[in-house]
């Protein structure tokens, strides 16, 4: 990529079993894993799931909220996920997504109408969690 404009590079969640969670990531989400393997032989310090091209969610195990220390109180993020990430996908992947998550017995909302967002206002969208509490959005536009 030689676009060097302002992009989210990448989000880190808390996640209790990080091989799981690459596992709901990948199987109910649809995202690719990244690190599993490595970080299930301790080569890597955590594995990551790809969202796109240019953004990746880092599945950070808890106990290494020890060593969160680049920042003053840093480590007491651990435990404390963001109030949610929103997912933004064409129609056909937002439907795909939620018979993936349904087929999983993984609780979704309503969905919800016309809600504005980052590239105007989102014809549909609906919340799920993943198996750590993290709650996220899921969306589209056309």
């Amino acid at each position: 990529m030689t676009d060097n404009s302002t992009r989210l590079d990448h989000v880190v969640l808390w996640v209790r079993d990080p091989v799981a969670s690459a596992g709901f990531y990948e199987q109910a989400v649809g995202l690719e894993p990244l690190r599993v393997t490595e970080f299930a032989a301790g080569k890597a310090p955590f594995p990551s799931v790809r969202l796109n091209e240019e953004t990746i969610f880092d599945l950070m195990p808890l106990p290494m909220a020890a060593y969160m220390n680049m920042v003053p109180g840093g480590a007491d993020s651990a435990g404390h996920p963001v109030n949610h990430v929103c997912l933004s996908l064409q129609g056909n992947d937002f439907q795909a997504l939620r018979t993936r998550l349904e087929e999983r017995a993984v609780p979704v909302s309503e969905f919800s109408y016309d809600s504005f967002g980052a590239r105007g206002m989102a014809k549909r969208s609906f919340y799920f969690r993943d198996p750590d509490g993290n709650v996220f959005e899921a969306r589209h536009y056309e």
